[in-house]
């Protein structure tokens, strides 16, 4: 039983390892970025640590208790799409990059994050084409 826990619990983290950004040395989704904050208020705001949620073996931060209970009610509503990793790369490179909460859009009720403003630029270009592509591109890398 002790084995499979742990089976169990390293291929959460190796999910959250491949799946979902979080940096280099971190923890944390969308680099501690809120979000909530993005439906709620329209911008990027940074999450407190009070206010954290363990989710797919990741931490995600909230600027308030309000948000994280929001979140924990329809976390799929809230989290960024590809894991949080660059639109943009996912689409048109196939490739991981991460996505700078600073650089962000919603589209269809859906959050994607850009890797900085010169990549948003491309990614603005053509939206619908390149959500096409990513849509296309994303189940397979999650995949690999």
């Amino acid at each position: 039983m002790a084995v499979f826990v742990l089976m169990l619990l390293n291929s959460s983290n190796a999910y959250a390892a491949k799946n979902l950004y979080t940096g280099w040395f971190s923890n944390k989704a969308v680099s501690g970025y809120d979000t909530v904050a993005y439906f709620t208020e329209g911008k990027a705001v940074k999450g407190n640590a009070r206010f954290k949620y363990k989710y797919l073996g990741v931490e995600w931060y909230f600027s308030s208790e309000k948000h994280l209970q929001m979140f924990r009610k329809a976390p799929d509503q809230y989290r960024p799409q590809y894991g949080g990793y660059c639109a943009w790369a996912i689409a048109e490179k196939k490739q991981r990059a991460p996505g700078d909460p600073n650089y962000w859009k919603i589209v269809d009720n859906k959050l994607y994050l850009n890797y900085d403003a010169d990549i948003q630029g491309k990614w603005l270009k053509d939206i619908p084409g390149f959500i096409n592509l990513g849509d296309t591109n994303w189940p397979k890398m999650m995949a690999d």
